[in-house]
């Protein structure tokens, strides 16, 4: 069985595979650590500090086998503006009331809307891709319609 290929930029993969080795790291070295310092203090079957460090460790190992599970199934999306806007493509557009807007189109495995960082996937992402400077996109949001005027395109 073939496995999906998930699209994401370089700097996308190269962050989960920095986090993969902070958790295989030291995450796992701070956990180890802990667990020591409850080993230490006494009787396991009443130590909500060792139930703690064990449910960090299972945590800890979850994620990694997910990074490890979406690094083997990465495919990188070479950043190319002649196309207009696509994965990796950083957007600065204008709202219909004039104020300004900057996205960063990425992989679904890569969104923080807090950094601007938006999926290709989602309703802006889909207006903007294949957008370029000078054209205006239609967005359909919940609450209705949204225009935008592409200012600028730039893979940086």
């Amino acid at each position: 069985m073939t496995k999906t290929r998930i699209p994401m930029t370089q700097r996308g993969y190269d962050k989960l595979r920095e986090t993969l080795q902070y958790l295989k790291t030291t995450r796992r070295e701070q956990i180890s650590e802990y667990m020591g310092s409850a080993i230490a203090d006494g009787d396991l079957r009443e130590s909500a500090a060792y139930d703690e460090a064990r449910m960090q460790q299972s945590e800890n190992e979850a994620r990694i086998i997910e990074l490890e599970d979406q690094l083997e199934r990465a495919q990188i999306i070479a950043e190319d503006a002649s196309g207009g806007a696509g994965l990796g493509a950083r957007v600065r557009v204008r709202d219909e009331k004039g104020k300004e807007h900057n996205f960063e189109l990425v992989g679904t495995y890569e969104v923080d809307v807090l950094k601007g960082k938006i999926s290709d996937a989602s309703p802006i992402g889909q207006a903007l891709s294949g957008a370029r400077p000078g054209q205006t996109v239609t967005v359909q949001l919940p609450k209705g319609t949204a225009k935008f005027e592409v200012l600028d395109v730039s893979y940086s």
